[in-house]
């Protein structure tokens, strides 16, 4: 189960992947990078999470912050407009809520899969008995975890990869227990892990998209990035 340290998680995902342009940027990017927006049949500006919906869209990458500014000074405006040369088209004022809310139910809907699959741990005993055996592929935490609780998982995990004296951590998400809880139909839900590294991968580009949008970057799994793969996988 043990992951090289020098190996992301997920960059056997993008290999290969057409690349896109972020309309507000202008810079390029593979599509697991980027947030689509979808245009519904009468023209309003949607958002497509899973980048799945028909017709034609656009591509973003930028934060919350950065497009709520852009919305406010009529730059993403601007910007649909020359992407779908002038069609007429609505933006929601409340556009970038309705990105972040698609982009956790994205999220955390990968996560009840997994859980289905029996592939989704949750319940800090039960993590760390497999975390110490090498069996955990992805650790994460609520938003509201406990130190000291995230602190023995992380550890417990360390063991179990030979990576004692790294700074290997589990990834701190940007949900907290009520909302993991409510997702995952179980009560109490703070610690997360996952015992395959394909499941992992899975898991890799909704969350990446997610940090990426509410602002946190590449964190995936590791605190430091100097690790097995904490991106999407292993950390978000």
């Amino acid at each position: 189960m043990r992951i090289p340290h020098n190996e992301r998680l997920g960059s056997d995902i993008t290999d290969g992947q057409p690349e896109r342009t972020c309309i507000l940027s202008g810079e390029q990017a593979v599509r697991d990078d980027l947030i689509r927006l979808a245009i519904s049949p009468d023209g309003v500006v949607l958002p497509d999470a899973l980048a799945r919906a028909p017709g034609r869209g656009a591509w973003i990458g930028v934060s919350r912050a950065d497009l709520e500014k852009a919305q406010a000074k009529g730059k993403l405006k601007g910007a649909l407009a020359r992407a779908h040369k002038g069609a007429a088209l609505t933006i929601p004022d409340d556009l970038p809520e309705r990105i972040e809310v698609a982009l956790t139910r994205a999220f955390t809907d990968r996560l009840g899969l997994e859980m289905k699959s029996g592939k989704l741990l949750v319940g800090s005993d039960r993590i760390a008995e497999n975390a110490r055996m090498g069996k955990v592929a992805w650790l994460a935490h609520a938003a509201d975890a406990g130190e000291d609780g995230s602190r023995k998982l992380d550890q417990a995990w360390r063991v179990g990869e030979e990576a004692e004296g790294t700074g290997m951590a589990g990834v701190t998400l940007p949900l907290d227990r009520t909302t993991l809880s409510v997702a995952l139909g179980r009560d109490n839900v703070v610690h997360l892990a996952l015992t395959d590294w394909h499941a992992a991968q899975r898991l890799a580009v909704p969350l990446q998209r997610l940090l990426r949008f509410l602002g946190q970057g590449e964190k995936t799994g590791q605190d430091n990035g100097e690790g097995p793969a904490q991106a999407a996988g292993a950390s978000a």
